[in-house]
């Protein structure tokens, strides 16, 4: 590449000086360099999977890339998949090896969001995932709290998972399913798993999709489900300091905050090891039991939906705008 300052793996790499948000002294090497050093452990889960990126381009704000730009080199791999929101294809990469990885890290690629679901079985996802999102403020206990009891949930129909930092405030708890699980079994495992947390202890955790109705606890959200994306373990944020999507052991949860995780930090925290794969179950077979019970579980963002227009129209009706 013209112009490059360095070249990796074929990969000619410009502006690597260049600070990555406004104000803050995380350089675009840090992001290049953090990547390279953690691509072993990232790349297994973004290997095979539609990726969407969140890009940081200087003076723009952050956006999402699914669909890649004509430039992208001919060598990168993409899969095109309908979009029916779009009502169009989108070419998405498949970034299996270091090379891309480097190309996306050189065009200030700083988070990844793979789908829960390869690209060769696109309708049996790989994994449930449920997404502890605090509450408003910094209440990093409390979703520590809410992530025992998806824990205690998920032993008590025989099942486990291993548990990560989103990077920002929350926690994803992944739970491996077993081959041939279908994207439907799934998402009325995860909306199950999701009201057994809440029952556990209503006043901590709650399932209510309208912001407005949590009332202060923390939001078990069993949304990321179907074609959803959810950021890889190891995936930089778009946050001051540049955090990390870390795993955390389920005895130390208590112990860390999001912010010990950093592109600085975590390549020495790792060493050789990859607590993620070590920390992840066997693939599992979901209940049946557990599914049954999801399929008479409203899909959250549906019943908002309607929630939301029956309210506007009592408002309306009632004279309040």
């Amino acid at each position: 590449m013209s112009g490059a300052e360095e070249t990796r793996d074929g990969v000619g790499l410009t502006s690597l000086n260049q600070p990555l948000l406004a104000g803050g002294d995380v350089t675009k090497r840090d992001l290049v360099d953090y990547l390279d050093a953690v691509r072993e452990r990232i790349l297994p889960g973004l290997r095979d999977r539609p990726l969407s990126v969140i890009r940081l381009l200087r003076g723009q704000d952050p956006f999402m890339q699914k669909n890649l730009p004509k430039y992208t080199p001919e060598w990168v791999r993409r899969t095109s998949v309908w979009a029916e929101a779009s009502h169009r294809q989108v070419s998405y990469a498949l970034c299996d090896d270091r090379r891309t990885l480097l190309w996306f890290a050189n065009q200030r690629a700083i988070e990844y969001h793979p789908t829960l679901s390869t690209v060769a079985d696109p309708q049996h996802p790989t994994h449930l995932v449920l997404d502890l999102d605090p509450p408003e403020g910094d209440a990093f206990t409390a979703v520590v709290g809410a992530a025992r009891l998806v824990q205690r949930a998920l032993a008590e129909v025989g099942l486990a998972g291993a548990v990560k930092t989103s990077g920002a405030k929350g926690l994803h708890v992944f739970v491996p399913v077993a081959a041939g699980t279908s994207a439907e079994e799934a998402a009325a495992a995860t909306r199950a798993l999701a009201v057994h947390a809440e029952r556990l202890d209503p006043a901590l955790a709650t399932t209510a999709f309208i912001r407005e109705d949590r009332g202060g606890r923390v939001f078990v959200d069993a949304t990321r489900a179907g074609g959803a994306t959810v950021v890889a373990t190891y995936s930089p944020r778009v946050r001051p300091g540049l955090p990390v999507s870390f795993p955390v052991a389920w005895d130390d949860l208590d112990a860390v905050s999001p912010a010990d995780f950093t592109v600085r930090t975590v390549p020495a925290l790792l060493a050789d090891t990859d607590p993620w794969a070590e920390a992840m179950p066997a693939p599992q077979r979901l209940p049946d039991d557990l599914v049954a019970e999801g399929r008479t579980i409203p899909v959250a963002r549906v019943q908002a939906m309607h929630e939301g227009k029956r309210r506007a129209r009592a408002r309306r009706e009632s004279g309040g705008g």
